[in-house]
């Protein structure tokens, strides 16, 4: 099961009303019956929220979401705070996959380095396609800052190449892009 999909099962006491969630009357939702139980989206607080039930509670009782200590308890906790949040009708935050925006554009600039190093393209004239030509020095190129952040995405984007981008793009795993 994917780590943003929360296992719910039905605790044994009544849910104050805000925390009651009727599976008979999911507005905008769905609710489906399968071989190891039921699969339900929740539209709550402007996301989709995915549950897994191995049977549905009863209509007002509370719910108790299962967070086994694994590997990817960190991004079902996050999922679980963010489905937590929506009952509250607050603020979610970053959704548990997103990458931060500076990563987001890093790894861009990475694949788009390495596209360039692909067609046999310099580094200077990979820099020019990234950073634009105005910015790339005529002299102390050997020095300059973004020769060295040009190899440094290259690397980073064969990297992405090599280890298929999920491996790096996997959070579970710790890896730092540097």
């Amino acid at each position: 099961m994917l780590p943003t999909v929360l296992a719910i099962r039905a605790a044994n006491c009544i849910a104050p009303k805000s925390y009651q969630l009727d599976f008979d009357n999911l507005p905008g939702g769905e609710l489906r019956r399968a071989p190891d139980g039921w699969h339900a989206i929740v539209p709550l607080g402007g996301t989709k929220h995915r549950l897994w039930l191995r049977e549905l509670p009863a209509s007002g009782y509370a719910v108790v979401v299962d967070l086994p200590l694994d590997a990817d308890f960190e991004l079902r906790l996050g999922a679980a705070r963010r489905f937590w949040l929506a009952l509250e009708r607050r603020a979610l935050g970053m959704p548990p996959l997103a990458l931060p925006a500076l990563k987001q554009r890093r790894l861009i600039l990475a694949l788009r380095a390495v596209d360039g190093w692909q067609e046999g393209n310099s580094y200077r004239q990979i820099a020019q396609g990234l950073f634009g030509s105005h910015r790339i020095a005529e002299r102390a190129w050997k020095t300059d800052d973004l020769r060295s952040r040009t190899i440094r995405l290259v690397k980073l984007g064969r990297r992405l190449m090599r280890l298929r981008w999920r491996a790096l793009l996997n959070k579970r795993k710790g890896r730092d892009d540097k």
